[in-house]
């Protein structure tokens, strides 16, 4: 039997062996497949990351869905934007990535896409209740190789990006995929690049493939300093989660990195509405309005985010984990390859450095996202209870993801993780003593109810 706990909100995800065998691949693809069926499609577009696991849990994939009588391209190994990319160029109606995405080596898994809209959460289960019943569609799928999208997507990248000037960038890929991309882009665009683990591999041996932590970039923020770059970037396995350090050496966080890019986007498009997660910064929020734009907080994720903002229109948004997502001259997914060229061409376009893009801006003291061990079986009802207390006390509460506890001078954050065991905790304010006032407050109520 298929393990359900693999099915988490937003993808697959497992240990390779245990949750994750041959069989359990082609158990999903049939199931997938018959999913695809069911809604009256059967065209998909297949592409995997460089973990070890991969082209064989890709080949047990596409075995299942082609019996299901849907037809395949498999594109090859790739980073998942190029995955997105071929869904749109190729135009299938649907497309499956097998990554693991920023999870250590022994994981892997899919990421699943009806066109680019991410099937997620009840879609996910969807698919789950169809291998568990067993009941698969039939036929005789046919399957073709094309290898010529990565190069397509280099060049559409490079074609959409406008440079001033040639930038001196490092790009610490973290032996993901992104590595076969983004240093090619940006030679083609003029700028003097120096790569750091840009040769995928699955073992991952440098440091684990998640720029939005700050121990991975000791490297490169030691690269930065020493060969005067104007900025690094970081890339997580799979390419869709975006880090930056100044020429500093100093980390961005997702949410300043945000808003450097948001107050480019409003000089351009005045008035629009931009959606960022609840993690994210005062400062953000703030900013946008005082820009004019209209900032809508919404929930955490990529899937959630992606999806939303197809559906009210919006043509920017992000969130604290990297994840950023661009129909402003893009398509409108999260490509963190696509969006360190765009962070790129705003380094061309001033004098400022990267360090003092934001040196307008209030101090704030914050966290960043911190995790409270708590178990699958009762972290929603803790949130629960939580949020309804502070609810209770007339608290400025907003709960549209756990809830975010809004004071006059700073705020705090408890959420439920949609993919491990753990609470996810944030904390903000004016001043330190004031932000560790407000983190015991929230942390106290917390264990109450644990």
């Amino acid at each position: 039997m298929i393990n359900a706990g693999i099915f988490r909100q937003y993808d697959i995800r497992g240990v390779v062996d245990t949750d994750l065998t041959y069989d359990t691949l082609y158990q999903i693809g049939k199931g997938f497949g018959t999913y695809l069926r069911n809604l009256g499609k059967k065209t998909v577009s297949i592409g995997g990351d460089a973990r070890l696991s991969t082209p064989a849990f890709k080949e047990h994939f596409i075995k299942g869905l082609l019996e299901t009588g849907c037809d395949v391209t498999d594109i090859g190994i790739v980073a998942t934007p190029v995955l997105y990319y071929a869904i749109w160029k190729l135009d299938t109606d649907g497309g499956a990535m097998i990554t693991a995405s920023h999870n250590p080596s022994q994981y892997n898994g899919i990421k699943l896409n009806l066109g680019l809209a991410s099937v997620y959460a009840e879609g996910l289960q969807d698919v789950l209740k169809i291998i568990q019943k067993g009941e698969f569609a039939a036929g005789d799928g046919v399957l073709k190789n094309d290898d010529s999208l990565g190069a397509s997507y280099i060049d559409y990248i490079v074609d959409n990006i406008r440079l001033s000037r040639p930038v001196k960038v490092i790009v610490d890929a973290g032996n993901g995929m992104g590595g076969l991309y983004l240093p090619i882009i940006l030679r083609k665009l003029g700028c003097e690049v120096t790569e750091m683990f840009c040769k995928p591999d699955g073992n991952f041996p440098n440091h684990h493939p998640d720029p939005t932590v700050e121990k991975n970039n000791v490297y490169l923020a030691k690269a930065v300093i020493e060969q005067k770059a104007e900025l690094g970037i970081g890339l997580d396995g799979d390419a869709d989660r975006i880090g930056v350090v100044d020429e500093k050496g100093k980390m961005l966080f997702g949410d300043q990195i945000l808003n450097i890019l948001a107050r480019d986007f409003l000089k351009v498009n005045p008035g629009e509405t931009i959606i960022a997660d609840v993690k994210c910064s005062k400062n953000l929020y703030d900013d946008i309005a005082k820009l004019g734009g209209k900032a809508i907080m919404y929930k955490t994720g990529h899937a959630n985010i992606k999806n939303y903002m197809k559906q009210i229109g919006v043509k920017f948004a992000g969130e604290m984990s990297g994840h950023v997502f661009m129909a402003d001259r893009y398509l409108g997914f999260d490509d963190a390859i696509y969006v360190s060229c765009r962070f790129i061409e705003i380094v061309s376009n001033t004098a400022l450095r990267v360090s003092e893009y934001l040196a307008d801006q209030p101090k704030m003291y914050n966290t960043p996202e911190m995790h409270i061990n708590c178990g699958d079986d009762k972290k929603f009802d803790v949130v629960a209870k939580v949020c309804q207390s502070f609810k209770d006390e007339n608290l400025d509460v907003n709960d549209i993801d756990g809830a975010r506890i809004t004071f006059s001078d700073g705020w705090g954050l408890v959420r439920a993780s949609n993919t491990t065991p753990v609470l996810v905790v944030r904390y903000e304010a004016e001043t330190e003593a004031r932000m560790l006032q407000i983190q015991k407050f929230v942390e106290d109520r917390i264990k109450k109810y644990m």
